[in-house]
């Protein structure tokens, strides 16, 4: 999963194979009444149509179309003032007409998802990785990114950002999983296009982009000397000044300390150079598979978190826990303050369930604010979670935040054995794969997405939670897959990730 947070600021018909028809959402004349007076409030960062309400962008990247093998695709389900519909959906592959290039087996269409308003026309826009793409000047594996354009009628025509460059025989695998990310890093007010090129590079392409995909703001290319293998990238402002910085997570090599969180300041002139950040012995802080940044304690900086869903029995000064946890970074005007972490995991007061081994609770972790309170909510996965001998159903977990920062008070956890969430606990569902907190409905509350790539035997499925006052509730929660979207369902892993 990608994340972000920039200048802080249809119907398809029944089909076996995903077509290159795609039908935008049609809005009924209350729908428009309601989504003009939602637009002159504001337009959330993921509201690809312009009403006002954000809208679910959820990837299958191993997805068959039209008969290839792990071509992938990407499903939207847009929001409205009762939420998410699925009466409302779009699904995209590179068969769909005008998406650069066609569905080949292992492309991975949708191995990274993001959110901008790239052109600036007051649309988000959807950023699309195709890592396993191949391209005349990168070669095998280079992979692109590409995006599909908002507008008033939602998300239609496509075009290509950027291709990998293919150096002494690696493999470019742009748009990887876990490596792209958008923010405006320059603070120029234009959304700039981060990702990781050859394993060890950000690849900063800078905006505002033109409906062609091409961009006259230059690039800039920021090496780590490591030779690190990134797993997540986040972009928003941590210290403050109004500029994003990214935040990434990394591996070193195969040792349990070799994961470390790398903030990468923005300024005037784009990224500084990578920095990792230091608890307070001045040694590196234990880093891990996913990251968001968001205000948790409400202080008008964003904060890092972590999730880090590994067990080991210990690593350098800090113990992993059983079965994963959080870290929490404050955020200050001076950066990341590695020397005040906070740590929570299923063993820690009020957080539901306990640390066992291969749990992989915080195997993904979004950031939002779930009960309208001002204080940024986390969610965590927990794929792994087994429930009276169902090995890896799965659930998610909701932390709050506070003034203090993160807690375990109020904490809320969700399964397919929560009373009122269709379906039931089965082996190896991996509910909580993948979450999202976002606001659909424009509340105020963010609601909660759920991705069980393992559901119904790897046909996977997603599941949708709305927010209230008090939080997030099974009441009313639902579930969609292939045969709402119309897709081939066998080993799709739909839910593998989702934008941000």
């Amino acid at each position: 999963m990608s994340k972000r947070r920039i200048g802080r600021g249809l119907a398809l018909a029944a089909a076996v194979t995903v077509t290159t028809a795609v039908i935008a959402p049609v809005a009924s004349a209350a729908d428009t009444a309601s989504a003009s007076a939602s637009t002159a409030v504001s337009r959330p960062q993921d509201d690809f149509n312009g009403d006002g309400y954000a809208d679910l962008a959820v990837a299958a990247p191993e997805a068959t179309v039209d008969g290839k093998t792990k071509a992938g695709y990407v499903a939207v389900v847009y929001g409205s003032a009762d939420g998410l519909k699925t009466s409302t959906k779009q699904v995209f592959s590179q068969n769909t007409a005008g998406v650069p290039g066609a569905a080949e087996t292992d492309d991975e269409f949708g191995s990274a998802l993001s959110t901008a308003d790239l052109d600036q026309d007051g649309y988000a826009d959807l950023v699309v990785g195709v890592s396993g793409e191949d391209t005349v000047s990168g070669g095998v594996n280079s992979g692109s990114v590409q995006v599909i354009w908002g507008g008033a009628q939602g998300l239609s025509a496509s075009s290509s950002l950027a291709t990998g460059r293919n150096n002494e025989g690696s493999w470019a695998m742009l748009g990887s999983h876990g490596a792209l990310t958008v923010g405006d890093v320059d603070g120029d007010g234009a959304a700039d296009l981060v990702a990781v090129e050859d394993y060890y590079k950000l690849r900063v392409v800078k905006g505002p982009f033109g409906r062609d995909g091409a961009t006259n703001g230059g690039e800039q290319v920021v090496e780590d000397d490591s030779d690190p293998r990134f797993l997540d990238l986040a972009a928003g402002d941590v210290n403050g000044d109004g500029v994003d910085d990214v935040v990434g997570t990394m591996n070193d090599g195969d040792e349990p300390d070799a994961r470390r969180i790398t903030y990468w300041q923005g300024t005037p002139d784009g990224l500084k150079q990578g920095v990792w950040v230091a608890g307070a012995d001045g040694q590196r802080l234990q880093g891990g598979e996913s990251v968001d940044l968001g205000d948790v304690n409400a202080d008008g900086f964003d904060d890092i978190v972590v999730g880090r869903k590994d067990g080991y029995d210990s690593d350098l000064m800090t113990p992993i826990p059983e079965g994963g946890r959080i870290a929490v970074v404050p955020g200050s005007a001076n950066g990341p303050v590695g020397a005040k972490p906070t740590y929570l995991n299923q063993d820690s007061p009020g957080v539901p369930g306990a640390a066992e081994l291969y749990d992989a609770f915080g195997a993904d972790v979004s950031v939002a604010d779930v009960n309208g309170d001002g204080y940024a909510d986390v969610a965590a996965g927990v794929p792994g979670e087994d429930f009276d001998g169902v090995t890896n159903a799965g659930s998610a977990v909701v932390l709050r935040g506070s003034a203090a920062g993160l807690t375990g008070t109020g904490a809320q956890s969700f399964s397919q054995d929560t009373e009122g969430v269709p379906g039931t606990a089965e082996k190896a569902d991996l509910f909580g794969w993948s979450a999202r907190l976002l606001d659909a409905n424009h509340d105020g509350r963010a609601e909660l997405a759920v991705g069980a790539p393992g559901e119904n035997t790897n046909a996977g499925s997603v599941w949708a939670f709305r927010a209230t006052a008090s939080g997030i509730t099974a009441t009313g929660s639902f579930t969609f897959g292939a045969g709402t979207l119309g897709t081939v369902a066998a080993n799709a892993r739909l839910g593998s990730g989702f934008a941000y």
